[in-house]
């Protein structure tokens, strides 16, 4: 995370220059995200200022959400402006759902940094200023989040698709680039939703800041420094959340053991860090209190799961695993295999593998003198029988031995022959259908989808 510098005594263009200087090497592509308001017109023109002696290269994103009757303006006022500076410009147009539970801006703000991320650039500038970081801190507070939250927008941000999300006038106050911007006689659009009180961010702007700026006049340096101690404060969480992963992470597992090990407060930090490895949106702060208390406290053989949007949090036996979220299948549905050496299975999330070449597996003999594979899934009450030295034995026995969680064996595939299970992929064949030494045999694997 970049840090955040005021700049109360340095000329605009020395101050960005700096910024620009720490972040970017030589020869960066950005793309500036340019709304066509004051604060991405005033970044958009100091980028161009800088590009020659910071080998930029530079391009401009306009995101059309087609929620003002004035948008196609607004694209077309960014178009020219992008002409006069001799900047590459892209325009993205997106469909807002209005249904999508999120509400107009949050949707919005989705929909932008989904175009954001789909750009061929190292670094994606946004406008946002102190101002702005200030409203951030205090529209946090008032929801109640975490550190995480309260440490509003970092400078810089790194991405998962190698682009970094950067703010150059984090520490600028927005009456800064009202200055800028008329002393170089630059023109930008008036969104007519600012003024609207209905929206939060614009209630704090139109009417709370102005009386806490009677009090306190300092208000959105001493909010944007609360903002990076809080940040500092996160890094450290992470850093201790990074030290018990190293014992409590296993592969894509999280150890429920060592959670219960530690403090509530270190554990509920710990379960925090694993779903944000995998992305998970973070749920409240009584939701996941309620989920490291059942990681922790359930009996071993206890079934628990929480579903997480896309993804579904798991505990079987003494770890947990996050899996996607997938609806139970029809149990009587059947595929017929054709002799194809893969059989992608979609409804199952996962595919089929038949090695004519194994040395092990269903004797080709014996299926060459029977009737076609068919893939079925668990109706209950099904027996196999693996071992020749054993009697048969009940299929919910033998997939528990072989350590399969209770949400894949809703998923397995079972191989028939005719009405006669003869293969259990992860588990074993039965007796008289494996291939015996030298004879050509049909090896059948099962392959999960990674998510």
């Amino acid at each position: 995370m970049g840090a955040t510098k005021t700049a109360p005594h340095v000329p605009l263009p020395e101050y960005f220059a700096g910024q620009v200087a720490a972040w970017l090497p030589p020869g960066s592509r950005v793309c500036v995200a340019l709304s066509g308001g004051l604060d991405s017109v005033v970044l958009l023109h100091l980028f161009a200022g800088l590009r020659e002696r910071y080998s930029i290269q530079l391009s401009a994103l306009h995101v059309h959400h087609g929620l003002s009757p004035q948008a196609d303006q607004w694209l077309m006022s960014c178009q020219q402006y992008c002409e006069t500076l001799a900047v590459p410009f892209h325009a993205r147009y997106v469909d807002i759902p209005r249904d999508s539970g999120l509400g107009i801006e949050a949707a919005a703000r989705q929909a932008r940094y989904q175009a954001f991320s789909e750009q061929t650039a190292d670094f994606i500038a946004l406008a946002h200023h102190q101002d702005d970081q200030a409203e951030t801190v205090l529209l946090q507070l008032l929801r109640g989040a975490g550190l995480k939250g309260l440490s509003a927008m970092p400078a810089l941000r790194p991405d998962t698709h190698h682009t970094a999300l950067i703010r150059p006038l984090l520490g600028v106050a927005r009456h800064e680039l009202m200055l800028w911007a008329n002393s170089r006689g630059l023109h930008w659009v008036e969104d007519d939703s600012n003024t609207d009180t209905r929206y939060a961010r614009n209630f704090l702007r139109h009417k709370v800041f102005p009386l806490i700026a009677e009090q306190h006049g300092a208000w959105r340096t001493t909010l944007a420094r609360s903002a990076q101690h809080l940040a500092e404060a996160a890094s450290l969480l992470d850093e201790l959340a990074g030290l018990d992963a190293q014992h409590g992470i296993v592969d894509t597992r999280l150890n429920c053991k060592v959670l219960s090990d530690l403090s509530a407060a270190r554990g509920r930090n710990l379960l925090r860090y694993y779903l944000a490895l995998h992305h998970v949106d973070m749920p409240n702060q009584r939701h996941l209190a309620d989920m490291h208390h059942q990681l922790v406290s359930a009996h071993i053989d206890a079934q628990i799961r929480f579903t997480l949007g896309k993804l579904t949090l798991h505990r079987y036996r003494n770890f947990a695993v996050l899996v996607s979220t997938q609806a139970d299948p029809d149990p009587h549905q059947q595929w017929f295999w054709q002799g194809e050496p893969q059989l992608q299975l979609p409804e199952l999330g996962g595919a089929l593998h038949f090695d004519l070449q194994a040395k092990t597996g269903l004797s080709r003999c014996k299926l060459n003198q029977s009737g076609e594979l068919t893939i079925r899934l668990r109706q209950g009450g099904e027996q196999i029988q693996p071992e020749c030295n054993r009697p048969g034995r009940a299929l919910k026995t033998l997939l528990q031995e072989s350590g399969i969680p209770p949400w894949e064996r809703l998923v397995l595939p079972l191989i028939y022959c005719e009405d006669e299970l003869v293969h259990i992929p992860g588990v074993g064949t039965a007796c008289h259908w494996q291939a015996q030494g030298g004879e050509p045999a049909l090896g059948v694997t099962w392959h999960v989808d990674k998510r």
